[in-house]
């Protein structure tokens, strides 16, 4: 079944795709905080990586702190677009690994945002210690790792008016 061949199709891989990769988001922040509250870091790897339990009221590096609405509105505002991007384009084998990275970053984005929302605070678990980064979840992988393939692709794979025809061959339709 190609995924491209129809809007219905389409509409079905985004949200079960985003539902399954926010289940997986949280399912990981519910059991690390069940493992790792109020407990000892769990070294999987001593001196690099272990787990480590975190409730980060800010953005990356604990930056903005308390800025519960501002990061409503900037989730809001740049999932709208993503989802405004995802309807309009015309969807091609050659597009779809544009599209899934997309759905990918939104799934981050909103896998965040849900925990901002009901709990005011993101759960981060995820220490690599060997570099002393700052903690981490899986949205964050989400979304780090997309932005980092949306460059590259947008540097290397597309062409500007390739994409511009693809958004605008969808709304013809």
């Amino acid at each position: 079944m190609k995924i491209y061949e129809s809007r219905g199709k389409r509409v079905v891989f985004t949200i079960v795709f985003l539902f399954l990769l926010i289940l997986l988001d949280r399912l990981t922040k519910v059991a690390a905080q069940g493992a790792l509250m109020g407990k000892e870091d769990c070294i999987l790897l001593p001196g690099v990586l272990q787990l480590h339990y975190l409730e980060n009221r800010g953005a990356a590096f604990s930056i903005l702190q308390g800025q519960r609405w501002f990061f409503f509105v900037i989730t809001v505002a740049f999932s709208a677009v993503i989802i405004y991007f995802l309807h309009r384009t015309k969807l091609t084998k050659r597009v779809f690994p544009l599209y899934a990275t997309l759905v990918v970053l939104l799934a981050g984005a909103l896998g965040n945002f849900y925990d901002r929302l009901f709990q005011g605070y993101v759960i981060d678990f995820i220490y690599f210690s060997l570099i002393d980064f700052p903690v981490f979840n899986v949205a964050d992988i989400y979304v780090t790792l997309s932005v980092i393939v949306l460059i590259v692709m947008v540097l290397f794979v597309y062409k500007g008016d390739e994409l511009e025809e693809s958004s605008k061959d969808e709304v013809k339709k």
